[in-house]
């Protein structure tokens, strides 16, 4: 394990690795503390080839990822089992809406962009982003897409994927791939 945290560091840099039991914690936890895990190390990537070479590392040394946007999920599935032997990739620092084509109704955001970012830069440009939890202010639009969320305006505008035009994976064989569909609705920005 020792040698794929150095090969982790040497890919995100020091700011995007933590190791220090009592700064790996707040990410081995739920939010509602209903499950507990033992990360090895948490992994903080700001790229989209930064993640590709994180997902090649740990595919390489068959290391398990556990994803994390905001942690603010219910279902307990951003939180690493107890074995030590897991790393949480937490896609926080990469952060910003990209792009914004009100003219089209489309927004570009990266996976840890909070969702309270994504509707004041649609308010910003005259549009509305749709998807409305009570941890706006804190959870990630990675989160919401990979758990479907809902929220407050589901009824209307559907889950968080009816929202999606399409998504970017990483993949361990391949740089990245794209996961394309039409969105549902009129509503995608």
């Amino acid at each position: 394990m020792r040698a794929l945290v150095e090969r982790l560091r040497e890919i995100v840099g020091s700011a995007g690795l933590i190791t220090a039991p009592e700064e790996v914690a707040p990410y081995a936890n739920d939010w509602r503390k209903r499950y507990a895990g033992k990360p090895a190390a948490v992994v903080k990537p700001a790229s989209t080839a930064e993640v590709a070479e994180v997902v090649r590392a740990c595919a390489d040394s068959r290391t398990a990822i556990v994803p994390q946007g905001g942690n603010t999920g219910l279902c307990g599935a951003a939180t690493p089992d107890a074995s030590g032997s897991q790393i949480v990739l937490n896609l926080s620092r990469m952060n910003r809406v990209r792009a914004i084509d009100a003219r089209n109704n489309t927004m570009i955001a990266e996976a840890g962009c909070v969702l309270a970012n994504l509707h004041k830069a649609a308010e910003e440009a005259g549009r509305l982003f749709p998807l409305s939890l009570a941890a706006e202010g804190s959870c990630e639009i990675g989160g919401n897409l990979s758990t479907n969320a809902g929220g407050t305006a589901v009824l209307r505008y559907g889950n968080a994927a009816s929202s999606c035009w399409d998504s970017r994976s990483c993949c361990p064989r391949e740089r990245y791939g794209w996961l394309a569909r039409p969105a549902q609705g009129q509503h995608r920005l």
